[in-house]
């Protein structure tokens, strides 16, 4: 029996947190944690897991970084919202229902606003979080290390997009072993 708090692909989905445009010139490592958002997504999708974004206000700071776009069927839908944390938006919430997740590993910006408020709302209504400490990103550093503090003080799981891809196959016999491999290499 795994440990608890380890990844079920059964269970898990995959939350990409307003991975914006508007925020390309102000996150000084927006390129890498895009990219690394992107091998995320490029993953769970391999893994036939389920994916959900989220956009802030996108008339006001613009869609998805093209990264994480090129990553996605063409007919994603995103959620708009205006509440800082996804669990604001009614949809947000309706999706996880329907895919009764009970884990969310969870990426975006910014890690000390909508990331963190999303974080805390859904380990408040029960779900496991699972944070992917390299594909999150704050203009400041200081609150990008506050946010993940926070978080992982109140029962946020730190995780790496590698550690989640291989946590969700549990063994190297897994079928799609080698397709994880060779993207994250």
């Amino acid at each position: 029996m795994p440990h608890p708090k380890i990844l079920d692909i059964s269970k898990a989905v995959l939350v990409v947190v307003d991975v914006q445009e508007a925020f390309r010139n102000v996150i000084g490592d927006f390129a890498l944690i895009a990219s690394n958002i992107s091998i995320a997504v490029r993953g769970f999708q391999i893994l036939e897991m389920p994916i959900i974004g989220t956009e802030q206000y996108p008339t006001g700071l613009g869609r998805t970084a093209e990264e994480i776009l090129f990553s996605l069927p063409d007919d994603f839908d995103f959620i708009e919202k205006t509440a800082f944390s996804s669990c604001g938006a009614d949809s947000f919430q309706t999706k996880l229902k329907d895919l009764n997740a009970g884990q969310v590993v969870l990426s975006g910006f910014e890690t000390h606003v909508c990331v963190s408020q999303t974080a805390h709302d859904l380990l408040a209504q029960g779900f496991d979080v699972h944070l992917l400490t390299d594909c999150v990103g704050s203009r400041r550093e200081a609150d990008k290390q506050a946010g993940l503090s926070k978080m992982l003080q109140n029962g946020v799981v730190a995780s790496s997009f590698e550690m989640a891809l291989f946590e969700v196959m549990r063994d190297a016999k897994h079928e799609k072993f080698r397709e994880i491999q060779a993207l994250i290499k």
